[in-house]
């Protein structure tokens, strides 16, 4: 009878799922003597294959055989687990669970996708080995942020996929799934941002963030960001820099995205907008490693909650609205209105504009002119972010914002007449 070498090596793999999760098993009871261990190494391992040959028999003795194999193994496994539960005084349903998902893993591998059974297998180690860290991160959570989490997964796995993909007002211009998606960005970003600064503290956290969010949307994480700063005035250095951060990643997106979509354009913006990309990075540098006074005692920022919604939908319901002036301006003034429009973008977004400049610069659109317009929607977003700043959060951080980007945009319009 030839061999079967798909069974050979699925059932290689279903052993393979029992020696990974019996070696994490194994190891956590290196210290215990021999018969103190309900199971071990070899126990799981020998699980696994067991599995897996219960699956191959399928095919000869019908699905029975697997039901039947994983309640026997189930029915002795938990009672050498109680026993050992027993003598130790440990009372926990891990081991029975592993057991049986590594009895079920080595049966799928046989039956079902082997990438799948492998993947399971590692996100199944992976659980148990970070026993300890994931315990000691539980107990540092709080309900507040645990709610926050949740409301958040809803808004994204609910509510996204219940949205029409297409525009519902009579000048085309508004998504409901885009506006929505800007939504779970926004909150995203001050989930994010909250945790980065708890764990890693007001400097990194915030600058993670702002990298981060500068690609995704830098109007977002200087909204974000802002908020944060009402109530937190020492904190005002470290978000001024990460806005500027979030800002100079922004352009650098910017002249990425235009390059990507039309290389004739790069020689128009490469000296501008590289400048002014300086400016700001040199701006956020500064005010990130800035010290607070002399005197000053506690944390930088005093966060309290992850996800205002609120703050969140009035935002959203603002560029909403702007995002439809800019539609209505571009549909009456036509061509002759693009750097009217490029104006108007720039105070909800960049990227709009951009991506029409770049697919029509040099076709129905000349070239300086898409450059121009795209100079304008950039140097428009910089001045919005401290209006933000200011309005959002506090005047002092309006105030360090503007200043930078009124810098930037200075040198990046002296690169441009030059150049």
């Amino acid at each position: 009878m030839p061999i079967d070498h798909d069974l050979f090596s699925r059932l290689s793999v279903a052993l393979a799922i029992g020696l990974l999760v019996g070696l994490e098993r194994g190891w956590q009871a290196r210290d215990l003597d021999e018969g103190r261990r309900a199971a071990g190494f070899r126990t799981f391992a020998i699980t696994g294959l067991l599995g897996g040959l219960c699956a191959a028999l399928v095919p000869l003795a019908g699905g029975l055989v697997l039901a039947v194999g994983l309640l026997a193994f189930t029915i002795a496994f938990t009672v050498f687990y109680r026993l050992e539960a027993e003598a130790d005084l440990d009372v926990s349903a891990t081991g029975v669970v592993s057991g049986m998902l590594t009895f079920v893993l080595g049966a799928y591998a046989v039956l079902g996708d082997l990438q799948v059974a492998v993947g399971s297998a590692v996100a199944l180690a992976a659980l148990l080995a970070l026993k300890q860290p994931l315990h000691d991160w539980l107990r540092r959570l709080r309900w507040v942020e645990i709610r926050a989490g949740l409301v958040l997964l809803a808004m994204t796995f609910l509510l996204l996929p219940l949205l029409p993909d297409r525009t519902v007002d009579p000048w085309d211009a508004l998504n409901p799934r885009e506006i929505w998606l800007l939504a779970i960005i926004i909150a995203a970003l001050s989930f994010v941002g909250y945790g980065a600064v708890r764990i890693m503290g007001e400097r990194a956290g915030i600058a993670l963030v702002a990298l981060a969010g500068g690609l995704a949307s830098s109007t977002a994480t200087t909204l974000t960001l802002s908020r944060l700063g009402r109530g937190n005035a020492a904190g005002t250095p470290v978000l001024a820099g990460g806005i500027l951060l979030a800002g100079a990643v922004m352009v650098g997106r910017v002249v990425a995205v235009a390059f990507a979509l039309n290389p004739a354009l790069l020689p128009l913006l490469a000296w501008p907008l590289g400048v002014a990309i300086l400016v700001l990075l040199a701006g956020a540098a500064l005010w990130l490693m800035r010290r607070p006074k002399a005197g000053g005692q506690g944390p930088l920022l005093q966060l309290q909650n992850p996800l205002e919604l609120a703050v969140t939908f009035k935002l959203v319901a603002i560029i909403a609205l702007v995002m439809l002036l800019s539609k209505i301006v571009g549909d009456r003034f036509g061509e002759a209105g693009i750097y009217v429009l490029a104006a108007v973008s720039g105070l909800a977004d960049v990227d709009a504009l951009t991506l029409t400049m770049a697919r029509q610069g040099g076709g129905t659109t000349p070239l300086p002119t898409a450059a121009t317009a795209i100079l304008i929607v950039v140097a428009v977003n910089s001045l919005v972010k401290g209006a933000m700043a200011a309005g959002f959060g506090t005047p002092r951080l309006g105030l360090a914002v503007t200043g930078t980007s009124l810098a930037a945009i200075a040198a990046g319009g002296l690169a441009y007449l030059l150049g």
